[in-house]
């Protein structure tokens, strides 16, 4: 999948490109059928809603369950952020946020490169978020919102909110939220099963609970440029990949197919990937 030159101008715009059914309900539901196992399952990898039972972010789902390993290696993804940051890449995060009926909780204003760099020492951003939609986002089930243009700001002064939800996040004050919507408003993509964003590191966003019936869980792919690695392994591997390889894609139709796919964690996560170390090599 190439963007045109339109998409392209858009993108260095606004911070972000939205898709609407990129993915056919075949596609889609492959992997709507496995987020319930993978939710159930008693791993590290799931974190939970603050003082609940349901998932708030389940990570590195690529590296146990075939049908998200294959996701992780699909061209209409991976190509775009290529052409965008002309480099080959590899997957610096893996996540499956589930956003659930009546318990999903808040995402603070932020940017995801704030993070990255402040506990990863990402180098620069040139790194990619794609988000797949699982279910169907509308107003009511906590719908990603963007201030378009904020990703052109680079890195943003931050704080770390550690008791706010049951996920750390390097979050963006109020006072300088006002003065960015006040520039940039914004905007909140929504759209069937199926449907792909794709935005910038730098790109403030946010979402606000779930407090209707419906569930909002997505896929996020964390792409980065391999000469962009990270630095620092404070967080544990499965939240913050140690695992440099450039991604190498698989035919278009691999959600459907059952190419072969390395699961590596599948019988459990590594115990050096459940700790964090000082330096990456």
């Amino acid at each position: 999948m190439k963007l045109s030159q339109t998409q392209l101008d858009q993108f260095d715009r606004d911070g972000y490109l939205f898709f609407p059914s990129l993915f056919n309900p075949e596609e889609t539901a492959s992997l709507r059928r496995e987020v319930p196992h993978l939710y159930a399952q008693d791993r590290p990898e799931n974190i939970r809603e603050k003082g609940k039972d349901s998932v708030r972010t389940n990570f590195a789902a690529h590296m146990y369950s075939e049908p998200f390993a294959r996701l992780a290696r699909h061209p209409r993804m991976v190509e775009p952020v290529m052409q965008l940051l002309d480099d080959e890449l590899y997957m610096h995060q893996f996540k499956i946020n589930g956003k659930m009926a009546f318990d999903g909780d808040v995402w603070q204003w932020h940017q995801d490169y704030g993070t990255w760099l402040n506990d990863d020492q990402m180098p620069t951003p040139r790194a990619m978020n794609v988000a797949i939609f699982l279910d169907e986002v509308n107003e009511f089930n906590g719908p990603l919102q963007f201030i378009p243009g904020s990703h052109k700001l680079g890195a943003l002064e931050a704080g770390h909110d550690i008791s706010t939800t049951s996920y750390p996040l390097w979050t963006i004050s109020n006072d300088n939220i006002r003065t960015l919507v006040k520039q940039g408003g914004i905007v909140a993509p929504k759209g069937p099963a199926g449907s792909m964003i794709m935005f910038h590191s730098c790109l403030v966003h946010a979402s606000a609970p779930n407090l209707s019936p419906w569930d909002r869980v997505s896929v996020y792919l964390s792409l980065c440029a391999v000469s962009n690695h990270i630095k620092r392994f404070k967080r544990p591997g499965y939240i913050a990949h140690r695992d440099f390889t450039p991604i190498t894609c698989l035919p278009d139709d691999c959600l459907v197919h059952p190419y072969p796919v390395d699961l590596p964690w599948k019988d459990g996560t590594p115990l050096i990937e459940q700790s964090g170390l000082q330096q990456a090599a």
